[in-house]
């Protein structure tokens, strides 16, 4: 368990996924992130690295590219994205939160251990911070309900955050 957390404001939030940098999901997730806090930073892989569950990258070198101020995109797994973003993008100040999501998709039962959505998040908490994965239904053939997901979610991170 974590220290309760009761105002978001001061959180350095970390926020990665397992469907790349330029996903729908990220977006709608920093989007949620800044009305927690302003001090968020997105470090995702460069593309998308579903059902990856917890590899690492451990025979080639990874590159971080700059995508933004603070945006970056990883050429390795949602792992090895929250590893160098904690470790070497953030790592004069290490950040207070990991959020992970929104995945494209529901992670439930045994999908949990192939997901990379919730493997970026056990890393976090692996490190010692705390962490949360977050993922959305899909009804196919029809389009994401990203709104969904910006609704509810503020509400279960809050709530999660205040329990520790």
């Amino acid at each position: 368990m974590f220290a309760p957390v009761a105002d978001p404001s001061s959180l350095r939030i970390l926020i990665s996924n397992d469907d790349g940098i330029n996903a729908p999901g990220i977006k709608v997730l920093e989007r949620i992130a800044l009305t927690l806090s302003k001090d968020v930073w997105v470090v995702a892989p460069e593309t998308e690295q579903s059902a990856a569950g917890h590899s690492l990258t451990i025979r080639r070198p990874l590159r971080v590219r700059k995508v933004s101020r603070r945006r970056f995109a990883v050429d390795g797994t949602p792992t090895d994205a929250v590893l160098l973003g904690v470790n070497h993008v953030l790592k004069a100040r290490k950040p207070d939160l990991v959020l992970s999501g929104i995945n494209r998709g529901s992670n439930l039962g045994e999908d949990v251990t192939y997901s990379g959505t919730v493997a970026a998040a056990m890393e976090g908490t692996i490190l010692g911070i705390p962490a949360i994965a977050l993922s959305q239904f899909i009804n196919h053939p029809h389009p994401v309900k990203w709104g969904t997901a910006e609704h509810w979610a503020p509400e279960v991170i809050r709530k999660l955050l205040a329990v520790g």
